[in-house]
C-alpha cells in the first residue's frame, strides 16, 4: 500500500485543518521544502500536496511553495486544491508534479472531467471528499446531495489514476479511519483507492491494507509524532503499491 505523507498549505506554510475547518488551523512548518526533505528522508516515495487556499479561492495560489516542494522531495508529489479548469492543470503539471486531484469541478462539470481526463490520461486522480457519506465541495465548505459512491462510479470509465477518498469527519481528528466507508468504496468502483483522513494508529495502517486500499495518504499523526514514516511504512509494505506498478510500466 503506497503511502502519502501529506503536506497542507496555507499562506506558503504547512498545516493541518481539523475536519477541513480553515478556523481550526495548526501550523506545523514555515519551509514547505523543508518538510518535503524530511518525509523523503524518513522512506516516502510520494507526497500528497494540498493548496488550502486554492481549494477556497477557485484556483491555485501557492505555486512558489509547490513548486520548491516538487524540486526538494525528488519524488511523484500529486496535487489538489483549486483546480478547476484546463489552464489550472496544465499549469500545475508543468510545475513538475506528476498528477492532480480533482473535486469540486467533477461534481461540477462532469463533461468536463471526462474531456481532460482524456486529454491528460493517468495524470489526474478523482478527489472524493464525503461527510456522512455525500460528497462536500468548495474547499468542504458545501456538501452536496450526491453520494461517495455514486460520484466515484460515475466515473470510474474514465482513463483516471485512482480515487482520493476523505472522510471530512475524520480528517484531523485523530480518531481513527472509516473503515466501513473506505471498504464500500473500494468495493464499488474499479479505480484504485487512496484513502485519507483519520489514521492515528498502526491498526489503521493494517485495517486499510485489508481493505484493501491502493494507499493511504497520512497527516496528523506524522506531525505530532504520534507515528512515524518509518514504522507505518514497515506496516504497509506487504501490500503492492499500484502507484510503483503504474510507473514501472504495468
Amino acid at each position: 500500500m503506497q503511502i502519502y505523507p501529506a503536506i497542507d498549505l496555507r499562506g506558503g506554510q504547512c498545516v493541518r485543518l481539523r475536519q477541513g475547518d480553515y478556523d481550526q488551523e495548526t501550523v506545523f512548518g514555515a519551509d514547505p521544502a523543508a518538510m518535503a526533505r524530511r518525509w523523503v528522508a524518513d522512506g516516502a516515495t510520494f507526497l500528497h500536496i494540498v493548496d488550502l487556499d486554492g481549494a477556497k479561492a477557485g484556483q491555485p495560489v501557492n505555486e512558489a511553495s509547490i513548486r520548491a516542494i516538487v524540486e526538494a522531495a525528488g519524488v511523484p508529489c500529486q496535487l489538489g486544491g483549486g483546480l478547476r479548469s484546463d489552464e489550472h492543470i496544465a499549469a500545475a503539471l508543468s510545475w513538475g508534479v506528476t498528477r492532480v486531484i480533482i473535486g469540486t469541478k467533477a461534481l461540477q462539470s462532469p463533461h468536463w472531467l471526462d474531456e481532460v481526463s482524456r486529454t491528460f490520461p493517468g495524470r489526474i486522480v478523482l478527489g472524493i471528499d464525503a461527510k456522512h457519506g455525500k460528497a462536500a465541495t468548495q474547499g468542504w465548505l458545501l456538501v452536496s446531495d450526491v453520494s461517495a459512491v455514486e460520484l466515484a462510479q460515475r466515473f470510474e470509465h474514465l482513463p483516471l489514476a485512482g480515487v482520493v477518498y476523505t472522510d471530512i469527519s475524520r480528517d484531523g481528528m485523530l480518531q481513527g479511519v472509516h473503515v466501513a466507508a473506505m471498504a464500500d468504496m473500494v468495493k464499488a468502483t474499479r479505480l484504485p483507492v487512496i484513502a485519507s483522513g483519520g489514521v492515528t494508529t498502526l491498526d489503521d495502517i493494517r485495517n486499510l491494507a485489508a481493505v484493501p486500499a491502493a494507499g493511504c495518504i497520512v497527516g496528523r499523526a506524522l506531525y505530532e509524532g504520534r507515528l512515524t514514516l518509518k514504522d507505518i511504512l514497515n506496516t504497509a509494505a506487504p501490500v503492492k503499491s499500484w502507484c510503483k506498478s503504474r510507473e514501472d510500466g504495468a
